[in-house]
């Protein structure tokens, strides 16, 4: 029996999980499976595959989390959104999910499709809060549910003390592990955790991207509503064009980050991988967490 992610997030050692996102087409669906094959054999407790923005790439995430759950050694995490789904939609995508094998899902409402910072319109027939879709796959069967946490504040809440209460109403409707949005400042992550902390039950993971790439940071810093702090762009810009010194720079930057959550009790590390290995790879040599292979 594959063991439940709650329990990996309680062990000893600190959980290290995988997070990719869908590729688009064929070509970026192998570079993801090289990914895949490299970070596999360091044993991560996880790995998910995210859906597009707005919902988008929902059929190909849904394909290529099932063949992981078939072909690796891997515990897929599955993602399920409210996005364009009625109720029947999902309960057959969470049939899928379980008939592959896949008893770990990730609840999310998701962002509005076609315009992810635009105001969120719940599905006809649909679902309108992650809280609901928690309670929805908790009462289709034995499954261990996950939700996001927003360390920085959602981009539509009003604020931290509203995020906090919709996170605990996700661990009332079931929900038994959160994982962050990436993590650029290590006190907003330990705030939110100790937020929560009434709710030990509910072990809270940072997600953790190492920057490659400057430009590409700060699109999804936009996208996803997470501010990046003054002292991180500094550092980065201060390298100016070197991509090789960016990159350099942004897996010191992951590691210091991570050292400093880990140190301070995190349950572990997701890693938002890009669909590459070797920054991943780098950051998890540096903490000292690899086993006995070399980078490629």
């Amino acid at each position: 029996m594959v063991p439940h992610i709650p329990y990996r997030l309680r062990a000893e050692r600190p959980s290290i999980s995988f997070e990719f996102f869908p590729p688009k087409d064929d070509g970026s669906e192998a570079q993801l499976w090289e990914a895949i094959r490299h970070l596999e054999r360091i044993r991560p407790d996880f790995v998910s595959v995210t859906y597009g923005a707005g919902g988008t790439t929902q059929d190909r995430t849904i394909r290529v989390t099932e063949r992981i759950a078939r072909e690796t050694s891997l515990v897929p995490l599955a993602h399920l959104t409210c996005v364009g789904a009625t109720v029947p939609q999902l309960r057959r995508v969470v049939g899928a999910y379980a008939a592959a094998g896949i008893r770990n899902i990730l609840a999310l409402r998701g962002d509005p499709p076609g315009n992810v910072g635009g105001e969120w319109l719940p599905t006809e027939g649909g679902l309108s809060h992650a809280d609901e879709l928690v309670e929805l796959i908790r009462g289709l069967g034995d499954f261990t549910i996950g939700v996001a946490a927003f360390p920085d504040v959602h981009p539509s809440s009003p604020g931290l003390d509203h995020d906090i209460e919709v996170l605990v109403r996700k661990a009332d409707a079931g929900a038994s592990f959160a994982v962050t949005q990436m993590v650029f400042d290590a006190d907003t992550y330990l705030r939110l955790r100790d937020a929560v902390a009434a709710r030990p039950h509910l072990p809270v993971t940072p997600g953790l991207m190492p920057v490659t790439n400057l430009r590409q940071i700060q699109r999804m810093s936009q996208l996803m509503g997470t501010p990046l702090p003054a002292a991180v762009v500094s550092r980065l810009e201060a390298v100016g064009e070197d991509a090789a010194a960016v990159r350099a720079v942004g897996v010191e930057i992951a590691t210091e980050l991570a050292q400093r959550m880990l140190g301070e009790g995190a349950p572990g590390l997701h890693f938002i991988t890009m669909n590459r290995s070797t920054a991943t790879l780098e950051v998890h040599r540096n903490l000292g967490l690899a086993s006995d292979m070399s980078l490629v």
